[in-house]
């Protein structure tokens, strides 16, 4: 059965990707991935699953972080989001992060752990940059149409 071509990418969404290409930034997205596998299997338990293993609700924060880690100004320099001077998830995705994170963090050592020493000892040692000018503008979550 043949398959249809992929849509090409957009010129941003191109410059994205690329973003995401790094080293660092694939750890980054690799540790989030790791974190959201451990806590939704924990959590959802038999829901329908997608080809990370995740549920919809974990799905659609892992693309928002995804997204969110490919639009950061700082790129591959990126810090850890603790030590980052601008919080680039809205509110109601910093808290479900958080969430996340305090339940899948501990479990990481033993079920991850190349990565969870990569994040505890490398990365969160990474000193936050500069603030990119006008970053902080371009990184706020849109308001809410109440």
């Amino acid at each position: 059965m043949p398959t249809e071509p992929e849509a090409p990418l957009s010129e941003g969404a191109a410059r994205r990707a690329a973003r995401l290409a790094t080293p660092r930034l694939q750890r980054e997205m690799a540790t989030m991935a790791a974190m959201m596998r451990i806590y939704c299997r924990d959590h959802h338990g038999h829901e329908a699953r997608d080809a990370q293993g995740l549920c919809v609700e974990c799905a659609g924060l892992m693309d928002y972080a995804q997204k969110r880690l490919a639009g950061c100004p700082f790129g591959p320099e990126k810090p850890t989001c603790a030590n980052c001077q601008i919080h680039c998830y809205g509110p109601k995705q910093r808290e479900e992060t958080r969430v996340v994170m305090r339940y899948a963090g501990p479990r990481m050592l033993l079920r991850h752990p190349i990565l969870a020493i990569a994040h505890l000892w490398v990365d969160s040692r990474r000193p936050a940059p500069p603030k990119p000018r006008g970053a902080a503008a371009s990184m706020r979550p849109p308001p809410r149409a109440d």
